[in-house]
């Protein structure tokens, strides 16, 4: 179930997208990210919501046969969907060389936690609406992530397994974030904006 999950996790839709419907590589356009922003920025906003919704889907996927095939509160659950996670950062299709894991995360959580989902999710777009900076909202996003588990876990009603995945993957998308961060420091960071370019 675990290779199976890193298999799933590690599909590159955002440079399939380019492949097959643009005849190019998205890790050479925008910030070279495999995943649903820089199909936005390189292909239009059609390719980047698609590409963000098979993401996720990845991420649905998996939390949905981790939990069809384990019991609630297994730690094989959190295994799997951790597999998926760095899957999709780490794919063996593209040399190791993926995603920031934001979109496949929040695929996992809709199934594994979704009120702490829909806090992240709530100050994501708080944030990028108000900064225009995605960067800057995944970041934000993924420590509100970590804070409302951490009450969950205090409160017994979120397992230890799943937190611990939780703050492993909150480390993860910020240790990849860093670089923005520099960038967002330096004035340098791009901010997003929705087009049809490149629209198929």
């Amino acid at each position: 179930m675990i290779a199976i999950a890193y298999l799933i996790g590690s599909i590159p839709f955002g440079w399939l997208m380019g492949k097959l419907f643009y005849k190019a590589d998205i890790r050479q356009t925008g910030s070279g990210n495999i995943g649903a922003t820089n199909a936005l920025r390189s292909y239009g906003t059609v390719a980047g919501l698609i590409v963000l919704a098979l993401d996720v889907g990845k991420g649905v996927a998996v939390a949905w046969l981790a939990k069809m095939v384990f019991v609630p509160g297994d730690v094989w659950i959190a295994l799997a969907a951790g597999a998926a996670f760095l899957g999709h950062i780490f794919p063996v299709w593209l040399n190791f060389k993926g995603g920031k894991g934001i979109a496949t995360a929040a695929g996992l959580f809709i199934l594994l936690n979704p009120w702490a989902l829909l806090v992240a999710l709530l100050v994501f777009l708080s944030v990028v609406i108000i900064s225009r900076y995605v960067s800057l909202g995944s970041v934000l996003a993924a420590a509100g992530l970590a804070l409302f588990s951490i009450g969950q876990c205090i409160l017994r009603a979120l397992d230890i397994p799943l937190l611990i995945l939780t703050l492993a993957v909150v480390a993860i998308v910020i240790i990849k974030h860093i670089p923005n961060l520099k960038r967002l420091k330096n004035k340098e960071e791009n901010k997003i904006s929705f087009s049809k370019k490149g629209s198929r």
